[in-house]
């Protein structure tokens, strides 16, 4: 062979390495370009504070959205600067619960991150500025069968997508690091990012945690966000107004595919998509044929569980302004009136599986007493599954579990059917992913009150956990077994 032909044909092969090693990936570590954090609320008393991480030594540019429970309707989203190795933070409240007219959430910050728009609504009695959740996704003309008041904003999920990283000592870059704490020019920073002044690609390096906190029962529920590396080759800054960019912004460098690759039962597996389908690619790396996790409770309420359960890329498949039809691997459009769904809903049926801790099995087929043959269902994009009457977490949002046989044990929630209806949608090389995208965590509650102390006082002594949910990932492909392309 011709020794150029050879030289050719090898530095062909190191492209498309170079290629496929752009893949879109869960990131073990929690670090990434996107953070997607599965749930908030400013129910009952409670407040969601939140951080979003910058740990790399050049500045980004994020987008942050906020997304309604029920059909994931965008509630809040603006822009996030972040300078090198800083932090935000904020706090998610109930407008009432502050003394404010309304019945939906609003978020504060005290940080001198810069934000576009800024949250400038207020000031409150302590001078901080807040900006209130919206319901103009869903309501008027937007209306999806859902309710359409701003008590719907109140839970919910949200997600921080990496738009571009910020050249040193650009303009940008000054615009946006603050001196003596203060960040000089905010306003002019949105003008320097829509322009593309001072950005580059954005690299890996944001991590973020949430945390679900009653001062007064003296409850903390803490989690960190789930990270996706190389979601995007290329700058995504987009104007403000615009609601991109979302999870379905992924891409492959040159743009006609997205690929997902994701580390399954020890092997590697490589997923292609074509770019028109690159929320199915983010799906992927989500895809949960069963849930796993623990539970306690008791009957006399002392002790609870909830399990939060989110599809991050639901609203994708089901709602109306996404799509004419339900798309597998989910099975009814939100708000669609068929059989098992409903105005409001977008249901999947669930099988339980629940073993005490001395591995004794009951498999309950329904949540009433007595048994109404009726299966328990998601309806919605985020879900809180109750264990006991009255939700640990304050939440309507989800079926109540029949696990009444044990009070402390391990719960399987299965997410396929035999059928193939809860099949992902094939990727171009084959791979099939069976089950639902799901990603969030269970939360339990032990309450003593007051407790005596021996110096004739008493203490608030309440515990709370959360723990991440354990998921088991199915594939197959016709052609040979789910792997390197």
């Amino acid at each position: 062979m011709n020794k150029t032909v050879v030289l050719c044909t090898f530095a062909a092969i190191l492209a498309a390495n170079a290629d496929s090693a752009r893949a879109v990936s869960l990131n073990a570590n929690g670090m990434g370009q996107v953070l997607v954090y599965p749930y908030y609320t400013v129910n009952a008393g409670q407040q969601t504070l939140l951080t979003v991480v910058n740990t790399s030594g050049v500045g980004k540019a994020v987008k942050v959205r906020f997304l309604e429970a029920h059909n994931g309707r965008t509630v809040l989203l603006f822009n996030l600067f972040l300078s090198r190795h800083d932090i935000w933070s904020a706090a998610l409240f109930k407008l009432s619960d502050a003394g404010l007219s309304g019945d939906g959430a609003a978020i504060l910050s005290n940080d001198n991150s810069c934000t576009a728009p800024q949250l400038q609504q207020g000031p409150l009695s302590n001078g901080s500025h807040y900006q209130q959740f919206l319901n103009f996704a869903y309501s008027g003309s937007n209306s999806d069968t859902g309710p359409a008041d701003d008590s719907r904003t109140n839970e919910g999920h949200f997600e921080v997508i990496a738009i571009a990283d910020i050249v040193a000592g650009s303009a940008l870059d000054q615009d946006i690091t603050q001196v003596n704490s203060i960040p000089p020019r905010c306003a002019r920073a949105e003008i320097d990012l829509e322009t593309g002044t001072g950005t580059v690609v954005p690299t890996s390096g944001l991590f973020g945690s949430a945390s679900i906190v009653n001062v007064a029962q003296g409850t903390f529920y803490a989690y960190n966000a789930e990270a996706l590396e190389r979601f995007t080759a290329v700058p995504l800054a987009s104007p403000i107004q615009d609601d991109g960019p979302t999870l379905a912004s992924a891409n492959d460098p040159g743009g006609s595919t997205v690929t997902a690759r994701q580390i399954i039962d020890g092997a590697t597996v490589t997923s292609v998509f074509p770019a028109a389908r690159a929320i199915d690619a983010v799906s992927a790396l989500f895809a949960a044929d069963a849930l796993y996790n623990e539970y306690v409770i008791s009957h006399d309420g002392s002790v609870g569980t909830d399990w939060v359960v989110t599809f991050p890329t639901k609203r994708f498949y089901v709602d109306a302004a996404q799509t004419d039809a339900a798309v597998p691997p989910f099975t009814h459009r939100f708000g669609a009136s068929e059989s098992g769904n409903g105005p409001g809903l977008s249901c999947t049926e669930i099988a339980l599986h629940v073993f005490d801790r001395e591995h004794n099995d009951f498999s309950p087929v329904c949540t009433l007493d007595p048994c109404l043959q009726v299966a328990p269902a998601f309806c919605y994009e985020t879900n809180v599954a109750r264990f006991t009457p009255t939700s640990v977490l304050g939440s309507q949002l989800g079926p109540l579990l029949n696990v009444s046989a044990f009070e402390k044990g391990l719960l399987q929630i299965d997410l396929t059917r035999s059928d193939g209806t809860r099949d992902m949608r094939a990727s171009s090389n084959g791979n099939v992913f069976h089950g639902l995208p799901a990603i969030g965590f269970a939360v339990t509650k032990f309450v003593n009150g007051s407790v005596p102390l021996s110096n004739g006082l008493s203490a608030l002594a309440n515990y709370t956990a959360a723990y991440r949910h354990r998921a088991t990932t199915s594939c197959s492909n016709a052609a040979a077994a789910c792997s390197q392309p």
